[in-house]
């Protein structure tokens, strides 16, 4: 019989006992006392066969509605992009799904490299000087801009757009109150950041001015504008993008940023259920000594070979908090890696190509909704996602077409009040004109 885990038999258990010298199970819990152990029957399932098992769970599984046999349309910071089938093979070799922190350089080349692409990448992408070999998801990686930013400017207050990831302003939040920081938000005006109102808010307090590019709406924000605000107030100014759309938009790095974060989800991580995700963090040489996280360094041994190690911190930062720049010292390897793959195997003109079929795809959906009585808000430049405002609840119509084998996008209700009844659309290359144009119809069936 064929089993995926070795069983442990009645005989395997007695002789454990007999060599610790324990005569029962029971035996080995006699520190708990008696009165405040559980004497009933724990109100789960009786044990299955193996077999059984795999049939049950299966059958629970197949009630998912996964992205095999439905059409996505949800977006909102997890992306159904194409990804590349060298990817699987390629993270699925032990040395890289075994592989954990890479301190001893001379048995860990293969992984160090990898990592040193991804920041190379990373880089590339951004414009930006110098990358970490990543974090744990684009929210952390935010957070983690901001308390750089304080720690650097020595200011306390923060300026986040309301336009960024409603998610990632939680985690800010969560982080500020450890840090004892002042986060402000910075409202929105026709879907993209208030430039006025920044310009109230700005003063000789602010650490660090942050936005999102593409923005939380879709929309691409004006970063020239914004920098110069922030930089005339000696602020860090911090820009979260998604590093797919800066295959066709100019990487905030040429427009002044500071630090660039974000997400790399859209290259070769698929969307689950949520995670997990590989953040991103990018930096000028000026700031690469205070880069929370691992940098992976290029240099040569003794012999003149290349090589590659751990460098710029020594491992005591991962060990005295109270010498630490951050608390966070690991990293998503194997997602940073499942990344690297996905770009390579995409090439600069592949990446390009594959942000230009998202614009593509998206404005031909805008224009198709607009065309069945379907009202378009926050009009103006969009990567993949826009928002739609709709006559019924969101959920209702999301229930709606999910019987027709289609996820709905996302209720911008949920995290902003003004935008009930608004859903947030996204429109990936793996989108077919047919199922885009079922979808439109599906809406303008559902909504009315």
């Amino acid at each position: 019989m064929k089993h995926r885990y070795l069983p442990m038999t009645e005989t395997d258990k007695q002789a454990m006992l007999e060599t610790i010298g324990a005569a029962s199970v029971d035996e080995l819990f006699s520190d708990i006392p008696e009165q405040v152990r559980f004497k009933g029957e724990y109100n789960i399932k009786k044990a299955k066969s193996e077999s059984a098992l795999l049939k049950e769970l299966t059958q629970l599984a197949g009630k998912n509605a996964d992205l095999r046999s439905n059409t996505s349309f949800l977006g909102a910071g997890v992306y159904d992009h194409y990804i590349p089938v060298i990817v699987d093979h390629v993270i699925s070799r032990s040395e890289f799904y075994t592989a954990y922190t890479p301190y001893q350089p001379e048995i860990s080349q293969g992984e160090l490299q990898a990592i040193f692409e991804f920041q190379t990448m990373i880089c590339e992408l951004t414009g930006m000087d110098v990358a970490n070999s990543s974090m744990y998801d684009g929210g952390t990686a935010l957070a983690e801009a901001a308390v750089l930013s304080a720690g650097y400017t020595r200011r306390k207050k923060i300026l986040v757009s309301s336009a960024v990831h409603p998610e990632s302003r939680e985690v800010l939040n969560t982080y500020a109150k450890g840090q004892r920081l002042e986060v402000v938000e910075i409202p929105y005006s026709n879907g993209i950041t208030d430039v006025a109102a920044l310009h109230e808010l700005m003063d000789q307090d602010v650490a660090a001015v942050i936005v999102q590019y593409p923005n939380f709406f879709g929309g691409i924000e004006p970063l020239k504008e914004i920098e110069e605000m922030a930089h005339a107030e000696k602020s860090l100014f911090v820009v979260s993008s998604n590093p797919l759309a800066l295959g066709v938009l100019t990487p905030p790095g040429q427009f002044g940023a500071d630090i660039v974060i974000g997400d790399a989800q859209p290259f070769g991580i698929p969307t689950a259920f949520g995670g997990p995700h590989c953040g991103y963090f990018a930096v000028t040489n000026k700031l690469m000594r205070k880069v929370p996280g691992r940098l992976v360094g290029q240099t040569v041994d003794e012999e003149g070979r290349r090589g590659f190690v751990l460098t710029l911190q020594a491992r005591e930062q991962h060990i005295r908090r109270d010498k630490a720049t951050s608390n966070i010292c690991s990293n998503q390897a194997l997602n940073a890696i499942a990344a690297s793959v996905s770009m390579t195997a995409l090439g600069k003109k592949g990446v390009k190509e594959m942000a230009i079929a998202n614009i593509q795809k998206a404005n031909y959906a805008k224009k198709a909704l607009k065309e069945n009585g379907i009202e378009v808000v926050f009009e103006g430049a969009v990567f993949n996602e826009f928002v739609v405002k709709l006559a019924k609840p969101i959920k209702e119509i999301n229930q709606q077409l999910l019987l027709k084998n289609i996820i709905g996008g996302y209720d911008l209700g949920r995290d902003y009040p003004e935008l009930a009844n608004h859903m947030l659309i996204a429109v990936t290359e793996l989108r077919t004109k047919e199922e885009i144009d079922t979808f439109v119809k599906g809406l303008g069936d559902y909504h009315v």
